[in-house]
């Protein structure tokens, strides 16, 4: 496997092409794999409005958890990772920690909702766990007035 170049490196020459070639670098990397299309998609048409955003990665996670399968846990989990992973994904996507913080909230949420003891299930239990902790670590990266507020909405679940 060829080495790859650092992200300096990767900067200086991006720098360096035209219009043209970029937008067909751009479009290649597109191509390429799934992931640089959304978050392509994400820089280009959702960046502007952060909250439209969210809401939609909410509803998005709100329709799959709708169609997870409560009458047998180890089809639950799969969905409850599956969907876990998506809001990973699209948290990622923005720079804002806001944003990943919303969807992770949302998601134990939904997760305490769901028709199924989650807590029966050790598997399950610990990725709740292991998403409070992380939603917990996020809060303290925050300003004093957005840690109250989340501090409150973290309170319920």
């Amino acid at each position: 496997m060829l080495p790859s170049a650092s992200l300096a490196e990767i900067k200086r020459e991006l720098q360096t092409l035209d219009h043209a070639q970029l937008i067909e670098a751009c479009l290649r990397l597109a191509k390429f794999k799934k992931d640089n299309k959304e978050l392509l998609n994400y820089l280009l048409f959702e960046l502007h409005d952060e909250n439209k955003y969210i809401e939609k990665t909410k509803a998005l996670m709100s329709e799959l958890f709708t169609e997870i399968n409560t009458s047998n846990i180890y089809f639950a989990k799969k969905s409850i990772r599956k969907i876990l992973k998506i809001a990973n994904k699209y948290g990622k996507y923005s720079t804002n920690p806001q944003t990943s913080l919303e969807l992770l909230i949302h998601f134990c949420t939904e997760v305490k909702d769901l028709k199924i003891n989650y807590r029966s299930s050790t598997a399950l239990s610990n990725l709740y766990d292991a998403q409070l902790k992380k939603i917990n670590k996020t809060i303290s990266s925050l300003h004093e007035d957005l840690q109250y507020d989340y501090s409150k909405l973290v309170a319920k679940l």
